[in-house]
């Protein structure tokens, strides 16, 4: 089978309304919570949904029910509800037209009940005695991955499971390094502010959630360094490149993700000489049966060393050389192939250097 789904994550959330609100979406929520309505807006999570490429990639997979139980988690978000399934993998469960859809609910992806609600009260890191609706206190808000496990956790044990870590379980990626995730703390920057408009401040996260769709996150968590070795008329630059910001691997989410180390070698009059392109990703089988092949991303905090050598050459020595690592959110091919159409940009440069070798020459 492709991966085994636990009966925890087989279903969409159950829900009900706290008292005080009048309904479940992030928009009443932004009537007080200003701040953190503005920031969840501009996140990823607030396009779990609607966003084009997940649209495209849903569509082309089948529309598998199981994947809308993290990009629409509640069960209002889901056109069809279910109680049960025909397979006991839970891939295939019996639908029914859900009488409670909300499409504009739907349209919000992940949004704030999916974390702060339960038991029809509001969960925050503290607690409130004035708040129009009912508070309940939890200091795990603040910092590790309590909240996240919902969505990125899931993994296979089964032994017939080949697909051990789909594309939404990071953080089993990282358990597997043997390190205590805290997504929180890196995804939710703390900031001192008021939760509300006119009351005192406090340090509360960000709903940022910037990842790989921001090229600054990822420019924090990578070092690259260079040396050159020179033996005569030959010339060797080792490139090491370190995960030094991200317990994960970098990088981490879909399959299509990788990163590339890109190597190019000119002359005097501009002309390329030589070229190479190392690509930092995870390889899957997916036809006869899907099942991991090997991965080449970046672990945390281990180097990782590339070699380009050439020769000096006497008569048209090359001029310059051009080291650039860029961050892949989807392979060309991959993107034609799902028919996936974007003018935004599915790649950006992480660091770039241009060496002129005649200064370095020696």
């Amino acid at each position: 089978m492709i991966f085994a789904v636990h009966e925890n994550f087989a279903y969409p959330m159950r829900v009900e309304v706290p008292k005080g609100l009048n309904s479940l979406s992030a928009e009443e929520c932004g009537s007080c919570h200003a701040e953190i309505y503005k920031e969840w807006s501009q996140s990823m999570h607030s396009k779990a949904w609607s966003d084009r490429y997940y649209q495209t990639e849903f569509r082309y997979d089948g529309s598998t029910p199981v994947c809308k139980n993290c990009h629409t988690p509640l069960e209002n978000q889901q056109k069809y509800s279910y109680t049960e399934f025909r397979d006991r993998d839970m891939l295939d469960p019996v639908l029914k037209p859900n009488p409670n859809f909300d499409p504009k609910l739907q349209n919000e992806g992940v949004t704030c009940a999916v974390c702060h609600i339960q038991n029809g009260k509001i969960v925050g890191p503290f607690g409130n005695v004035n708040a129009p609706h009912p508070v309940k206190a939890d200091p795990a808000m603040s910092s590790g991955s309590k909240y996240c496990l919902k969505c990125h956790t899931i993994a296979g044990k089964r032994w017939d499971t080949f697909y051990k870590i789909p594309p939404c379980g990071t953080i089993a990626e990282i358990k597997a390094g043997g390190n205590e995730p805290d997504c929180v703390g890196c995804h939710m920057p703390p900031a001192e502010r008021p939760l509300v408009k006119g009351f005192e401040p406090k340090r509360v996260g960000r709903h940022l959630f910037h990842g790989g769709h921001h090229p600054d996150k990822v420019k924090s968590a990578l070092s690259v360094e260079y040396e050159k070795e020179v033996d005569g008329d030959s010339v060797k630059f080792v490139i090491t490149l370190t995960n030094i910001g991200t317990y994960h691997y970098l990088p981490t989410g879909t399959p299509d993700r990788h990163l590339t180390l890109e190597l190019r070698l000119f002359g005097q009059n501009g002309e390329l000489i030589k070229e190479k392109i190392f690509k930092m990703k995870r390889y899957i089988l997916w036809r006869p049966v899907i099942a991991d092949l090997w991965d080449t991303r970046l672990p945390y905090d281990e180097p990782r060393k590339f070699v380009f050598g050439f020769r000096k050459g006497k008569t048209s020595p090359p001029r310059t050389l051009e080291i650039s690592v860029r961050y892949h959110l989807l392979d060309e091919a991959r993107k034609k192939k799902i028919g996936y159409e974007t003018e935004e940009p599915i790649s950006y440069e992480v660091y770039g250097k241009k060496l002129d070798l005649q200064r370095e020459s020696g």
